[in-house]
């Protein structure tokens, strides 16, 4: 079994900051990608940044210059700090691995969200 735990979400006053943390627990051979999706309500989930194994990094327009994404890989955790925070930021925000698993089965797993709201 594999488990992705997240952690750091919270109410922010708009130009706040925040600081998300994803930990992945389990039977874990290898994590290739990490990332951070959001759905707002009513929205469709979005990608807003995602991290490889060699840390090359990827970032959705909206967030560029504002948003960090980084990890451990010697803990199996990703975090994304947010800076210059907006209210259209306010979503769930949601942590993602595609890793490999023991006996190395490739998988793409979720973590259970945590609301970050942003207000004007």
């Amino acid at each position: 079994q594999v488990q992705l735990v997240e952690s750091g979400g919270g109410l922010v006053q708009a130009g706040g900051s925040l600081r998300l943390s994803c930990a992945a627990s389990g039977s874990i051979f290898s994590i290739n990608v990490m990332g951070w999706y959001r759905q707002a309500p009513g929205k469709q989930r979005d990608l807003v940044a995602a991290i490889t194994r060699g840390a090359s990094t990827n970032y959705a327009d909206s967030v560029k210059g504002r948003f960090t994404i980084s990890r451990d890989n010697a803990k199996n955790t990703v975090y994304l700090q947010m800076n210059s925070l907006k209210p259209e930021d306010t979503a769930v925000y949601y942590c993602n691995a595609d890793l490999y698993r023991y006996p190395l089965v490739r998988g793409e797993y979720w973590g259970q969200g945590t609301q970050v709201t942003v207000s004007s």
